[in-house]
């Protein structure tokens, strides 16, 4: 390491300590001087004595036990020594305050550490770690009272969100399994984690936006993953009781106008010259689901019962999740059953099946197709064909699950955006296809 990036790195580390520490000695500001453990200077220096330590760390000769080795038993012998005194005048501050907190002792292990790991690691990483606890020591009060208002439901489906994610995800293998292709475990896994993520979503956005706003921020994030999981989780409510059906079914189609757009959006950067036949049709369809939105929420007043009646009583449920996940994977395995089965015409029928789960998947095939075994034509009848499917489907979650008057408002944004998006394919066909 050369003179140059010593100093720069020491920089950072010092740095680091004077971050951690503005925030520290802004929250005690008004505290006597004299009376706490540590403030902007003494976080400033826990910083930078991590820096140094690792630099003469680093510097040690190699010994028998090797330089990596040295290396680790000094900064283990620091770190420890330095933490043995910042906890007693910690202890000793608790006592005085009449208050029990480790977060300053705590807080001045990571500096140090974080000071040492920008000498010896990434300066991006350490610089990153600091803002985050920085971030993360500034929401005190924020955080605080969120866990008071937290439910029990709430924290158990947030904790299961997790657990699905960053325990049961990693373990899955990534390898497909069964015939005609088969179904990738990690993938049906990720399609019970976009559903609960798409419910949870909901009911965080509707408890802390209200019904009105909520409801429709949720559906349009949702919709950037899956409006099939926007329609489950929507019609679920509906059945539940949970709020309006006319409102439920105005998420839906703000999730169904956020697909179309992401499909626009795949083929542009994918394949840009199938943009001419893909989009007309795609655009009228997106802005029939955008104005069924705008009318259905004109309808009722926002101040109405039915708004503020909406009430999520829970934010998914783990079984019906992951049941559902497992029959969308097996009509997956389906649709390329039917598109091994039938050849060339098979792609457009094996993208109907398909398109009734992840529209997304279809579209990317069939680019990659272009134009070796599809032609522009071809591969863009099976791109709209998938998104039609995926549309009807919608009338029938609605019809199994929802019922009543959410699934007539599904009958009926279904029903226009095909007939609008229909026409328009049928003049961009007749005008400009080849």
């Amino acid at each position: 390491m050369d003179l140059h990036e010593l100093i720069s790195r020491l920089a950072v580390a010092l740095g680091i300590g004077l971050l951690i520490g503005l925030e520290r000695g802004w929250r005690r500001r008004g505290a006597t001087p004299g009376s706490r453990t540590a403030g902007i200077r003494t976080f400033a220096l826990s910083g930078l004595l991590g820096g140094v330590i690792a630099a003469l760390a680093q510097a040690l000769p190699k010994q028998e036990l090797g330089s990596a080795a040295s290396l680790a038993i000094l900064l283990g012998v620091a770190f420890a020594a330095y933490s043995v005194v910042l906890c007693l005048f910690a202890r000793d501050e608790n006592r005085a305050a009449g208050t029990f907190s480790a977060t300053t002792a705590i807080a001045g292990m990571l500096t140090f550490a974080f000071g040492a790991y920008a000498l010896l690691g990434d300066l991006r990483v350490a610089a990153g770690a600091a803002v985050a606890a920085t971030a993360l020591l500034a929401a005190r009060e924020e955080l605080h009272g969120w866990v008071e208002k937290i439910t029990w439901p709430e924290l158990r489906s947030a904790v299961v969100l997790l657990a699905m994610t960053f325990i049961g995800l990693p373990i899955l293998p990534d390898t497909p399994l069964g015939p005609f292709g088969g179904v990738n475990p990690r993938e049906v896994w990720l399609i019970a984690i976009v559903l609960a993520s798409v419910s949870f979503l909901g009911y965080a956005a509707v408890k802390y936006f209200g019904a009105r706003r909520g409801l429709l921020l949720a559906a349009a994030a949702g919709g950037v993953a899956s409006s099939t999981a926007v329609t489950i989780a929507n019609a679920r409510r509906a059945a539940a009781r949970e709020g309006s059906p006319r409102l439920l079914a105005a998420g839906v189609a703000v999730a169904s106008a956020v697909m179309f757009l992401r499909v626009i959006g795949i083929v542009a950067a994918l394949k840009p010259d199938l943009l001419v036949l893909v989009a007309p049709a795609l655009i009228a369809a997106a802005l029939a689901a955008v104005g069924f939105a705008v009318a259905w929420m004109a309808w009722q007043k926002a101040d109405s019962d039915e708004y503020r009646s909406v009430r999520f009583r829970n934010p998914f449920d783990l079984l019906s999740v992951v049941g559902f996940a497992v029959f969308l994977g097996a009509i997956i395995v389906l649709g390329r059953a039917l598109g091994e089965a039938f050849g060339a015409t098979g792609a457009v029928t094996g993208a109907i099946v398909v398109g009734l789960v992840d529209v997304d998947a279809v579209t990317v095939s069939m680019v990659r197709l272009t134009p070796d075994t599809l032609s522009r034509a071809q591969a863009v009848l099976a791109i709209l064909a998938a998104v039609a499917s995926d549309t009807v489907s919608k009338i029938a979650i609605g019809a199994a699950i929802g019922r009543g008057w959410f699934a007539a408002d599904l009958a009926v944004l279904a029903s226009g955006c095909l007939a609008v998006g229909g026409a328009a394919a049928w003049l961009t066909f007749a005008f400009l296809a080849p």
